[in-house]
């Protein structure tokens, strides 16, 4: 895939432009930062409207620990392209790591807009409240994200834990045992479990 990306570099900006952005993210991937940031750079350079260049400029900035400059990169490529869901999705992830917890949830509600079903948005959500201190709300989104991933045993784990917070033992019971069913090697279901049963 390298060798004939690498081909499409000596073309015009456009094609060259897609080439180095896809350049940079195979070795983003491979974890080779500095290559993965050399292509960005000639993306972004060779087409400065390319929201997928600008997200992964992000990606390299942000891999830097550059979070403030990350999400400019990430807001940049949404003028460019409103429904650049991996710039949206990331610039989610930066606004929630800089705690910025308002936008973050904006961010990650506008992309359950556009990708209803997404397990990882409806799990971003989720998590926003639980930082809000909303269980009630935090509980509604994990509860449609099991609709969509029903398996997951840490979601089932993590609505048995809500549901315990919120002093429904029964409901907390029923989650906590279809992790388990799951995943039963998960120690704190089985020491919840344990408990319980003591109980």
């Amino acid at each position: 895939a390298l060798e004939t990306l690498k081909m499409f570099e000596k073309k015009d900006s456009r094609v060259k432009s897609a080439a180095a952005t896809n350049l940079s993210f195979l070795y983003y991937l491979g974890n080779e930062l500095e290559q993965a940031t050399n292509y960005a750079d000639l993306a972004v350079n060779s087409d400065r409207y390319n929201p997928a260049a600008l997200t992964n400029k992000g990606n390299t900035v942000l891999a830097n620990g550059d979070h403030e400059k990350a999400a400019e990169f990430y807001k940049e490529a949404l003028r460019n392209d409103s429904l650049c869901t991996e710039a949206l999705y990331n610039l989610g992830l930066v606004y929630k790591k800089l705690n910025k917890i308002d936008e973050a949830l904006d961010c990650f509600l506008k992309l359950h807009a556009i990708l209803p079903n997404s397990a990882q948005v409806l799990y971003q959500i989720a998590s926003i409240y639980e930082i809000m201190e909303d269980p009630n709300q935090a509980i509604e989104w994990l509860l449609q994200l099991i609709s969509v991933v029903p398996t997951d045993p840490h979601v089932l784990s993590k609505l048995g834990h809500l549901y315990d917070t919120e002093g429904d033992k029964s409901q907390a019971f029923h989650y906590y045992c279809e992790s388990y069913r799951y995943f039963p090697s998960n120690i704190e279901v089985i020491e919840w479990l344990g408990a319980y049963y003591i109980d």
